[in-house]
């Protein structure tokens, strides 16, 4: 099935919205906070596009690194996945950064924010002098509905997990090396892991 933008925000991507209401949710922060590295802006949609089922959130088997809790971004395949009991994990689908800005490692999410504000770093803003030195939370904000910071040891390593309005991007190298989810996948993650949770890219 495909669908215009339009009809897509309209919708709130209702068909990712799969029911999970039986798996434990950690409580939600709220903390505001600013982020210093963002997807470059996007020319758009295609006129028609589909969302492939294979990004859509879902519960499945599971082998790899990382204890239950613990979030494991997996770039070739362009999947995050919180890792679940029982040898199970709750999928979402991805974008990552383009070559020359992706990035690898283990972290810790030090910091959660709900419609956080975007400070595009300089070297950023000199790619594309167009941009605005802030801009605040909301619907056209390219950190989407939720976003969580990314720590090394205390020290804030400027990649995050975000949001994105841009949902023809799931599967696609496009951002400045965060991972970006859809708005409703954000949320639902956001929700389900607290502060300190350990986070493995590979």
């Amino acid at each position: 099935m495909s669908m215009d933008r339009r009809n897509f925000l309209s919708i709130g991507l209702s068909a990712a919205a799969c029911s999970l209401a039986g798996l434990p949710a950690a409580a939600m922060t709220g903390v505001g906070a600013s982020a210093q590295q963002a997807p470059d802006n996007l020319a758009g949609p295609p006129q028609d596009f589909v969302i492939d089922p294979i990004y859509m959130r879902q519960i499945v088997p599971y082998e790899g690194p990382g204890r239950p809790g613990t979030i494991v971004v997996r770039t070739k395949t362009r999947f995050v996945y919180l890792v679940l009991p029982n040898g199970e994990a709750l999928r979402y689908g991805c974008g990552i950064g383009r070559d020359g800005f992706s990035w690898s490692g283990e972290a810790t999410v030090a910091r959660k924010a709900v419609w956080p504000a975007w400070y595009p770093p300089p070297e950023m803003r000199k790619r594309q002098p167009e941009l605005p030195v802030m801009m605040a939370g909301g619907i056209k904000n390219p950190l989407g509905a939720r976003a969580l910071y990314l720590y090394q040891n205390g020290v804030d390593t400027l990649y995050r997990i975000h949001g994105t309005t841009e949902a023809w991007t799931m599967g696609q190298a496009v951002s400045s090396g965060c991972v970006r989810l859809m708005n409703d996948d954000i949320i639902d993650l956001h929700q389900r892991v607290p502060t300190g949770t350990r986070v493995i890219v590979i």
